[in-house]
This record gives structure tokens, sequence and C-alpha cells, in this order.
């Protein structure tokens, strides 16, 4: 409904386009080319391992070795172990035949 059936006077502008709709200001995901994974590691021997943890998950990392600074691989680990989604089977309808194996429906079986 437009404003001048309630009052007369200025109307409500419209918004802009940029201030709804498509965000085009998130960031960039952690582990691709446009933001690399910074990783560090104390010897040649774990980088390679480290590499290959990268490349099976298909991922961009930059590894550093530094003896001196103790190892950091926390970010790589953390999308390494990401939690899944819990699902559940869905429950039957009343009239849908038990998934117990009696041959009733689930209102008269389990349902009760």
């Amino acid at each position: 409904m437009s404003d001048k059936f309630f009052f007369k006077g200025r109307r409500t502008p419209k918004p802009a386009y940029g201030e709804s709709g498509y965000n085009t200001k998130r960031a960039a995901k952690l582990g691709t080319a446009a933001s690399p994974l910074q990783l560090t590691v104390q010897d040649e021997a774990r980088k390679a391992e480290v590499q290959a943890m990268v490349d099976e998950q298909q991922l961009v990392a930059t590894i550093t070795v530094d003896s001196q600074l103790e190892e950091n691989i926390k970010a790589l680990t953390g999308l390494l172990n990401k939690p899944k989604t819990t699902t559940f089977e869905a429950k039957p309808n009343r009239n849908d035949p038990c998934p117990c194996g009696s041959g009733a429906k689930y209102k008269k079986c389990c349902g009760a």
C-alpha cells in the first residue's frame, strides 16, 4: 500500500539495491585461493604430511617451516573436523504399517 493514503506529506523512499538483497561484502571461504590457510610446522617431514592432508581435501595452504615456532595447524584441523548435522529418521504416520513388523497400523501397535 502506498503512503499517500495514510498521510499527506513526504513519501517513504524505497531502499537502494545495495542495502538489501545480495551480500556483497561476505568473507572469502578459508582454504581457497582467495584466502589460503596459514600453517606453521617445525620440520620438512611434517610439512610433507600436512601438505598431503591439504591436497587430499583439495584446499589451498601456505605452509612455513620454522623450528623456532611451535606447530600451528588449528585452521586445518578445524576444517577437517567440522561437526556433522544430526538427522533423525521420520516418525511414521498413524495409518502407516508399524516398523516393528507386526503388520498392524502404527496407531494400533506402537503409536498408542
